[in-house]
């Protein structure tokens, strides 16, 4: 119970990550043509508009990866008061967030662009409270 209680902030940000693209990955897992058809029409008039399938492939393994090194981090953060999987994952769920961001505004989709910084914001917060 002492590292959950000394790690309180990290453990919170790290089930915010961890929901977030578990939901996002599964969705594009169940919906793949779904998901396929809507970002193809999204990306329609953008110089990505040829690699959406490859695109979309390469987020669904990042998100599904974040998901789980932020899992197995929160584990380790409870049971053993360690951090290095939960850093990890969090950095590489703001790969993840940059490469989405950098999808929105190359869609010119700048409200799209505006909602990924709002995801952004606490998982670069996590990354800096995991380097201290």
């Amino acid at each position: 119970m002492e590292h959950v209680l000394n790690n309180a902030t990290e453990i919170l940000l790290l089930l915010f990550v961890v929901i977030t693209f578990f939901q996002s990955g599964l969705d594009k897992l169940v919906d793949w043509s779904g998901n396929l058809s809507w970002l193809k029409g999204h990306f329609a008039e953008s110089p990505l508009k040829n690699v959406v399938p490859i695109l979309l492939g390469i987020i669904l393994v990042t998100e599904i990866i974040s998901a789980l090194l932020c899992a197995i981090g929160i584990y380790q953060f409870i049971a053993l008061g360690e951090s290095n999987m939960a850093f990890y994952g969090s950095l590489l769920s703001c790969v993840t967030l940059l490469m989405l961001l950098f999808g929105q505004r190359m869609a010119k989709d700048y409200d799209g662009a505006r909602t990924i910084v709002i995801y952004f914001v606490p998982v670069i917060f996590l990354v800096f409270l995991l380097q201290a």
